[in-house]
């Protein structure tokens, strides 16, 4: 290893925004003691701030080094395609159309459950939506899943600890259940096209190990919490206040963004003519969650601008462990980076086995669920959640500890079946 001075500082302040990630609560309740500096509080106890605030003081290091020419010429070096993707995909994925007909569909399957009506739909809300992630990508399903979540559970006025068990296994669910396809999950994505991994290659070697960690995580969080979900009541099966055909049209819309998500210029454009039809039927619309979006873009693109400075110590570590030693730190270090980075920079490493592939990749997605830059949908998620909690804020070690449990049993998935 030989690092240059701006990727010595760029790896600092990504452990710094770390570690920021951790204390956003407690900045949150500096700002109710100390109101006279409240918005600043405010802002850095905003989560998906965090990494976009530690991204600028790195540009203001490169500017004061080498000039806007190098401040410029790095960001121009990046990709910033998946935060533009994840903010057009959340905010269609939110609307009112496409979120009615995923109600109605969910609800149609929960009613084939043998188990009470809001444990059957609380299952499916942890197990099937996370799976529609492999087709409809895992931004997409995170946004239907935790808005149903949200306003069938979390708006009813749950126990902390469900609260915090349901985010838990939605992360990690969402995370390994888009490995069905090498599409849709961003650490699969990464590798498929370099290592020839096609749709049948991904479901037999990780597709339905995941499914079944899916489902036995869901049904124990489903079990464990019967009792109260129970006193929950039914579900309330809304009549549909959109039309048939504009459902269709946001289908369409979202599959249209979905099928050029490595086209920008294609998938922006898509997004502004579903603006402009948002906007000519908005008595069939509530209000779309641009901000909750472009606050989760910032998140993200905060994480490639800093998360490229750390190739150096990557690649070196991820190139030095033998493959179960890389399964578990692939495992611990998506806790602490993005897992697409972390599958991107191990794809690098040239010669390698396919134990290493397998074993780089189900390590990655499965500590996906461990925190919430450990995935990329994950920022949505929580964007779309946190209200519900104490002080607007959702503890880092509460997440942590309760998402241990499924990550384990996505480990047992991933290791012995």
């Amino acid at each position: 290893m030989n690092p240059s001075p701006v990727e010595l500082v760029g790896a600092v302040l990504f452990a710094v925004a770390v570690i920021h990630t951790f204390m956003t609560k407690y900045f949150e309740r500096l700002a109710h003691l100390q109101p006279a500096h409240a918005g600043m509080w405010h802002l850095l106890g905003e989560v998906e701030v965090v990494f976009g605030f530690w991204a600028f003081v790195l540009l203001g290091f490169l500017f004061f080094t080498g000039g806007a020419e190098a401040a410029t010429h790095y960001l121009e070096g990046l990709n910033y395609t998946e935060p533009a993707f994840v903010f057009v995909i959340m905010v269609i994925a939110a609307s009112r159309p496409v979120l009615e007909l995923c109600r109605i569909l969910a609800q149609g399957t929960a009613r084939y459950l043998p188990l009470n009506d809001s444990m059957a739909f609380y299952f499916v809300c942890l197990s099937l939506l996370p799976l529609l992630g492999s087709f409809v990508t895992e931004p997409a399903a995170m946004t239907l899943a935790a808005l149903l979540l949200r306003d069938s559970f979390y708006a009813k006025g749950i126990s902390i600890r469900l609260r915090y068990t349901t985010l838990g296994v939605l992360f990690v669910n969402v995370s390994i259940g888009g490995t069905l396809t090498p599409f849709a999950a961003p650490p699969v994505l990464m590798v498929a096209g370099k290592w020839g991994w096609d749709i049948w290659f991904m479901f037999a070697t990780f597709g339905w190990k995941a499914m079944v960690a899916v489902f036995v995580n869901a049904g124990i969080a489903t079990l464990l919490y019967g009792v109260e979900l129970k006193k929950l009541g039914r579900i309330k099966a809304e009549k549909p206040t959109v039309p048939v055909s504009l459902m269709l049209l946001h289908v369409g819309f979202l599959g249209g963004v979905v099928f050029f998500a490595h086209h920008p210029v294609m998938f922006m454009g898509i997004f502004l003519f579903f603006l402009g039809v948002a906007e000519a039927y908005k008595h069939y619309q509530d209000r779309l969650i641009l901000r909750e979006g472009l606050l989760v873009a910032f998140f993200l693109a905060g994480l490639v601008t800093l998360g490229a400075q750390q190739k150096w110590w990557l690649q070196d570590v991820l190139s030095g462990m033998s493959a179960t030693t890389l399964y578990f730190g692939a495992t611990a270090l998506t806790a602490i980076t993005d897992n697409a980075a972390l599958t991107y920079l191990g794809s690098l490493v040239e010669g390698v086995s396919d134990t290493f592939k397998y074993s780089l990749v189900a390590g990655a997605v499965t500590g996906g669920g461990l925190t919430v830059i450990a995935n990329a949908p994950n920022p949505a998620g929580f964007a779309i959640l946190r209200g519900h909690f104490d002080d607007g804020a959702i503890n880092p070690l509460g997440l942590l500890v309760t998402a241990l449990p499924p990550t384990i049993v996505a480990i047992l998935a991933f290791q012995l079946l």
